[in-house]
């Protein structure tokens, strides 16, 4: 068994949660210690309390007081993603990627370290993910995808063959990205968009078709 602590206290977190129940009912893999929460409100503290588990401290106190261990960073922002991250790998501790055994993935897939793929996400062939990507419930990846870091899939997103995600990209719900198409650092397709043209680095686009 791998110590283990998830980083945020959020809903998304106690998504995570369930996804390491959920691989540890396959196989006993992971010991979570504990949420790590700068600003826990009463309410998440009390859901995730009520999951048996608890709020091991801020940032600054697990660094300092709990040995190195596996972390993954629950936090759907990418630049507060990408800073807490920097923050544990520099005090040594490991990055966790945690895949639900209901996911299906394909031949000739890398997955980076970091990873959340929750339940009933379908990755099919010759998939690239970068590092810290979060895919969300029921999202469909075609074949030849590439994603950058730090990327964010919200539930039932679409990607279609041979896009590339740049950094730091956001898709909100429901959205579809047709076929070969690139996605630039930093950009946001609104929830239920079909985006259905190149979309420039640090841009938002919405709507059906999205502009």
């Amino acid at each position: 068994m791998n110590d283990l602590v998830i980083i945020g206290c959020g809903g998304f977190g106690r998504e995570v949660h369930d996804v390491v129940d959920a691989v540890n009912s396959q196989e006993p893999t992971w010991r979570l210690l504990g949420y790590v929460d700068d600003a826990p409100s009463e309410k998440n503290s009390a859901l995730v309390a009520k999951r048996a588990s608890g709020i091991i401290g801020s940032a600054d106190r697990v660094l300092q007081d709990v040995a190195p261990a596996h972390y993954v960073v629950a936090i759907g922002r990418a630049d507060v993603r990408r800073s807490v991250d920097k923050r544990f790998r520099d005090a040594g501790w490991k990055p966790a990627s945690l895949i639900h055994p209901t996911a299906s993935i394909g031949a000739d897939v890398v997955i980076g370290d970091g990873a959340v793929i929750c339940a009933g996400v379908r990755v099919t062939t010759n998939v690239r993910l970068g590092y810290s990507n979060h895919i969300n419930l029921n999202t469909t990846i075609g074949h030849d995808v590439v994603t950058g870091d730090f990327v964010s899939i919200n539930p039932l997103v679409a990607v279609s063959g041979d896009v590339v995600v740049g950094d730091d990209v956001l898709l909100g719900t429901h959205c579809s990205i047709l076929q070969g198409l690139s996605i630039g650092q930093g950009a946001t397709a609104g929830a239920g968009s079909c985006v259905v043209r190149d979309v420039p680095a640090e841009t938002v686009v919405k709507g059906v078709p999205a502009r």
